[in-house]
Formats: structure tokens, sequence, C-alpha cells
């Protein structure tokens, strides 16, 4: 059997666009950690995931934003691995309602979708997201953000075992060091996932 095109796994009824933790705390002129923010100004990551997202709201695709919030005393936050030590080091609460947990708001528009996750490390395991997708009729999840250090690989293949096809935009997710990333793009995630561009994506759906 013929693997379907991309045409065919992102069409619009049975797809949804999900932004991994494009907020302003991680990715934003002052996100906590400064490598991060380079690389994905280097590989143009918020430019590109904007035009992704308009390509996506114009054919009703819906756009998610999945961002990392910390409950008021840290309450049930994660202590069990240095990542989240080194963020609170570096003075991330990311307390309900704050600035830091906003979307970038070139990404957002009204009608969009954010879901918070309170613990962990991925939207896909313990959170809401994959029941509300599977009630929603989702079969493909195209999936941009960041990082392709942990939460990147961590949300693609989650939604791989749960029977999801899954779509990585290549020039809208971005780890550090940037060659770093795209090895685990090229040698990882290609095993799992679709690999395809922004332009490519917008193209599929009527926008190129």
């Amino acid at each position: 059997m013929p693997a379907p095109s991309l045409a065919e796994l992102i069409e619009p009824s049975r797809t949804a666009v999900l932004l991994q933790e494009l907020q302003n705390g991680v990715v934003g002129p002052d996100g906590l950690f400064t490598g991060l923010v380079e690389a994905c100004e280097e590989v143009g990551v918020v430019g590109n995931t904007a035009a992704l997202a308009r390509a996506a709201r114009d054919v009703d695709v819906p756009v998610i934003h999945a961002t990392a919030e910390n409950l008021p005393g840290d309450f049930g936050a994660n202590r069990n691995a240095r990542l989240f030590a080194a963020a609170r080091a570096a003075g991330g609460h990311n307390r309900p309602g704050t600035d830091s947990v906003q979307p970038v708001a070139e990404l957002h528009e009204a009608g969009d979708l954010v879901l918070p996750r309170y613990h962990g490390l991925s939207p896909l395991t313990g959170a809401q997201l994959d029941p509300l997708l599977r009630n929603q009729g989702i079969q493909t999840i195209v999936v941009a953000g960041v990082s392709l250090n942990v939460a990147i690989p961590n949300v693609v293949f989650d939604a791989v075992n749960r029977a999801y096809q899954v779509v990585v935009v290549t020039d809208a997710v971005a780890g550090t060091p940037v060659a770093y990333g795209e090895a685990v793009v090229a040698n990882t995630l290609a095993v799992v996932a679709t690999l395809a561009p922004t332009a490519d994506i917008a193209a599929s759906w009527g926008d190129g």
C-alpha cells in the first residue's frame, strides 16, 4: 500500500496544527534560554509558524497553542529532571495569566485554542489534548515549535503511539545547537513522521 501524499495526510477536516511552547517566556525576546531564542531566530521559527497558522486558518484547520504553565506556588510542578530545575533557577515560573504563558502575539488570533499543561513535557500525556482531538475526528497533527532537544520529539512519539499521523514542519521547529536540532529531525523524527516545510504545507492547503 503506497504511503499517503502530504495533501492526503493534512486534509483539513481531519487535521490540527499544534504549536508547542511558542509562548513569550520561552521564545519571546525575554525567553528563559537565550540559546533557544537565538536558534529560533536563526531558523525563522516564528515567521514560518505565522505563515503556517495563517494557511491553516484559511482552510479551517484548528490552530492549538500548547503552552507550559505552573500553578501558583508551583503546586504539583515537576522536580524530577534537570530541565525543570534549570527553568526555575532562570526565573521561569509561568504563572497562569502572566505574559510569560501568552502565545507569541504574531502567532495568535481570535479563534485559536490555547491549552496549557501543568506538568510533564508533552501536551498529549495526562492532559486534555488527546481526547479533544479524538472527539473532533482529528487524525493528523502538524507540529511546530520547540524544542527539538526535548519537547518536540516527546510530542511526536506520544502522537505516533496514540495512532495519529504526524507532520513535522521542518522550518518551524528548532533546538540548540541548531545543527543538533537538524540532526534530530533527519535521523530520528524522519523515521516516525512526515517532514515538510511551511511552503509545501501551505501549498497543499491552496495557499501556495
